[in-house]
């Protein structure tokens, strides 16, 4: 029954980033708790990174293959630009600290 919950969700986060890389005049954000949790985060100007999780175990082999199925869906899509992020203040403060530390200063 988890397994179907998640699947649910996924399946949901699928048809919002499929509808926002289309430009489509509604998009599905609730359809699910994942996505009207991750709403803020992909609109706007937000950089949106994904990890897939896979396993080598033959046990495993059903959901790595749906799980990279589901991660080349994502993969080409563009939500657009993710302009401004290192104009925070919280950027301007720890870029100087990361490059000293990084000896790049």
């Amino acid at each position: 029954k988890e397994a179907q919950a998640i699947n649910k969700s996924l399946s949901a986060l699928g048809d919002v980033i499929q509808a926002l890389s289309k430009r489509q005049g509604h998009v599905p954000f609730r359809n699910s708790k994942l996505t009207q949790v991750l709403q803020d985060s992909m609109e706007g100007g937000s950089k949106v990174a994904m990890f897939v999780n896979v396993s080598p175990t033959v046990e495993s082999a059903g959901e790595t293959v749906c799980s990279l199925n589901f991660a080349s869906r994502v993969r080409g899509v563009e939500l657009g630009p993710a302009g401004g992020a290192a104009k925070t203040p919280t950027a301007k403060a720890v870029t100087p600290k990361a490059r000293s530390l990084s000896g790049r200063a």
